[in-house]
């Protein structure tokens, strides 16, 4: 066999070893990988129950209800729409969930409907100041910032 005859060789089973690298990398990640959904999405296609998926939305106003138990929470997520999803958790609630704020839920549907979040994620507005942080001027409050952060220049 000629040295071209090898290199071409090696060139194919070098591509075909990429190409079984790739498949089974989306093979075993197929479970692992969570689709985002508005509540308008959720309601017009909803994935299939069981499906490992997040919530995205705002928490609707006088919605939160706290179970018996003291650890089950159930809330609506709305959207750009009036489409709303159920969500119930069981969980400590995040220190910045509160109605009117954003929240990203982690979970799955239920036969039912009910988006069963294992995971809250709450967001601030751009207007959220840090405890340690307020009061301060903006000069003093960036000065802390400065001398507690590092490597984020």
């Amino acid at each position: 066999m000629k040295a071209k005859h090898q290199r071409l060789v090696l060139v194919v089973i070098a591509f075909a070893a990429l190409i079984a690298a790739g498949l089974i990398f989306v093979w075993a990640s197929r479970n692992q990988l969570s689709y985002f959904y508005y509540p308008e999405e959720m309601v017009s296609k909803p994935p299939e129950a069981g499906r490992a998926v997040r919530l995205g939305g705002m928490v609707q106003e006088g919605s939160i209800k706290t179970e018996p138990d003291g650890v089950t929470v159930t809330f609506v997520v709305t959207g750009k729409t009036a489409d709303t999803v159920t969500v119930r958790y069981r969980g400590i609630l995040p220190d910045l969930f509160v109605e009117n704020s954003g929240v990203i839920a982690e979970g799955s549907l239920d036969e039912n409907g009910v988006f069963v979040a294992t995971n809250l994620l709450a967001k601030h507005d751009e207007n959220y100041v840090p405890k340690e942080l307020e009061g301060m001027g903006t000069q003093q409050a960036a000065k802390i910032a400065e001398e507690t952060t590092v490597g984020l220049n």
